[in-house]
C-alpha cells in the first residue's frame, strides 16, 4: 500500500501551519495507490482523477458493500475451456501482479471480487479465432464489481474482445499482462442502455519485444469512464491506445490515459476521438505520457479530437507529456476540438450529396479511422452502422 506524501511548502513560516502547507501531486506518476478502500476516502470532486467527473451520478460504485459481478452482470464466455484459468483469492496466481489500484472505485472493486475471471493464451500459441466475452446487465439497479485478468504468454497471440451491454451499475477493474514476444490486441466495447454507470479500471504491462493493441469504444451508458493505465516494461516493447466515443445528451463517457515508457528503444501511439450530439452530451479525456530515465531511444505520440456537432455539448480534452530523458527518438501530443469542416461540407455538396448525408459521411469517416483499428470485420460493420443510429437519432430529435 502506498499512502499520500506531500512535501511542506519551503519557507513557509508567520501565522500558516507548515503541517498544513503541502504541495499537491503534481504529476501522474506520483499518484498513490491502495488495495484498501478506506486509504482514498470518498471523493470530493478536488481530486485531480476526480473533478470532471459527475460523481453524483456514480451511485453505488463507489460504495463499500459486500456485492459481486454476478448480481448485476451476466457473463457470456465465448472462450474454450483451455483458454481459462482459475483464479480464486486475492492471492491467487498472476493476480496483482501489474494491478494496483489508484482510485476508491478500483480499491472496491478489488476487495469486493475476491474470484477473477482469468483468460490466458498459452506460449507460442496463435489463437486464430475472437476469444469473446459479453458482459450483459441485469438491471440499473443491481450493483457489481469484477476483476479480469488477460494474460498473454511468451509469443502468443490473440484478440480478446469484452461487450459491455444492458444495465447496471458496475466497477471493473482489467489486469492486463503482455509477456515477451507476444502480441494481444484487447478491445473493450461499452453500449450500455442510457441508465448504466460503468467505471473501469485497465493497468497493462509489455514485456520485452511484446505488442499490445487495446481500443475502447464507448456509445451507451449515462456514465461511462475506462481509465486505461500501460507500463512499456520491456526492451522494444510497443502500445497502440485507440479511443472512440459518441455522446448523446445527458450521457458522460470518459476516458483517463496513462502510458509509461521505462525500457528502451519503447514505442507508444494514442489517438482517441470522440463526436457529441444534444444538450448536456460531455466527453472528457485526459492523456499522460512519462518518458522515464531509462527510456532511452523512445518513440511516442498522442492526440485527442473532438467533433462537436451540436449547441449544449462539450467536450474537455487535456494531453501531458513528461520526459525525463533527452536520449529520444521523438515524442508529441496534440488535442483538437471543433464544429464541422466547413470546407468538407462544400466539398461533398458541391458534388450533389444533401448536406444531412454529407454529414454523415464526415462523422463515419472521422470516427471509422479508430473503428477500423479493432481488426474485428464483424464488430467494424457493427459499430459503423451503430454510430449511423446515433446521427440518425439526433436529427430526428
Amino acid at each position: 500500500m502506498t499512502t499520500v506524501t506531500q512535501a511542506p511548502v519551503a519557507g513557509a513560516e508567520g501565522h500558516i501551519d507548515p503541517a498544513a502547507a503541502f504541495v499537491p501531486v503534481q504529476t501522474r506518476s506520483e499518484r498513490p495507490t491502495s488495495f484498501d478502500p478506506a486509504d482514498f476516502g470518498a471523493p470530493t470532486g478536488r481530486e485531480v482523477n476526480w473533478k470532471h467527473t459527475p460523481i453524483a451520478r456514480l451511485g453505488a460504485v463507489l460504495v463499500d458493500e459486500d456485492t459481486s459481478a454476478s448480481e448485476a452482470v451476466e457473463y457470456r464466455l465465448d472462450v474454450p475451456e483451455t483458454l481459462r484459468v482459475a483464479s480464486v483469492g486475492h492471492e491467487a496466481a498472476v493476480r496483482g501482479e501489474v494491478f494496483r489500484p489508484e482510485d476508491v472505485a478500483a480499491a472496491i472493486a478489488w476487495k469486493q471480487s475476491p474470484d477473477a475471471l482469468h483468460l490466458r493464451i498459452p506460449a507460442n500459441e496463435e489463437h486464430e479465432g475472437l476469444l469473446r466475452v459479453d458482459l450483459v446487465g441485469r438491471d440499473a439497479r443491481a450493483h457489481g464489481n469484477a476483476h479480469i485478468i488477460v494474460e498473454a504468454m511468451p509469443n502468443s497471440a490473440a484478440t480478446v474482445l469484452l461487450y459491455h451491454s444492458g444495465s447496471a451499475q458496475y466497477a471493473q477493474n482489467v489486469e492486463i499482462i503482455v509477456r515477451d514476444g507476444a502480441r494481444l490486441n484487447l478491445v473493450t466495447v461499452q453500449r450500455w442502455d442510457d441508465d448504466a454507470v460503468h467505471v473501469a479500471s485497465h493497468q497493462a504491462r509489455v514485456d520485452r519485444d511484446a505488442t499490445l493493441t487495446h481500443v475502447v469504444i464507448s456509445l451507451g451508458g449515462g456514465v461511462v469512464r475506462v481509465n486505461p493505465s500501460v507500463e512499456l516494461a520491456g526492451a522494444g516493447s510497443e502500445c497502440k491506445l485507440y479511443g472512440v466515443s459518441f455522446s448523446d445528451a445527458g450521457q458522460h463517457l470518459e476516458s483517463q490515459v496513462y502510458m509509461h515508457h521505462k525500457g528502451p528503444h519503447t514505442k507508444g501511439d494514442v489517438l482517441y476521438k470522440g463526436a457529441l450530439q444534444g444538450e448536456s452530451a460531455r466527453s472528457v479525456w485526459i492523456g499522460d505520457v512519462l518518458i522515464g530515465a531509462d527510456a532511452s531511444g523512445t518513440d511516442s505520440y498522442e492526440a485527442n479530437r473532438n467533433l462537436v456537432l451540436t449547441d449544449g455539448a462539450r467536450a474537455e480534452s487535456i494531453p501531458n507529456l513528461e520526459i525525463e530523458t533527452g536520449d529520444i527518438q521523438g515524442a508529441g501530443h496534440a488535442s483538437a476540438t471543433g464544429r464541422f469542416d466547413d470546407e468538407q461540407l462544400f466539398y461533398l455538396q458541391a458534388r450533389g450529396i444533401d448536406e444531412a448525408e454529407a454529414r454523415r459521411l464526415v462523422v463515419v469517416g472521422f470516427l471509422g479511422e479508430i473503428v477500423q483499428k479493432t481488426g474485428i470485420p464483424s464488430l467494424e460493420e457493427e459499430l459503423t452502422a451503430a454510430i449511423l443510429a446515433e446521427l440518425d437519432a439526433g436529427v430526428q430529435e
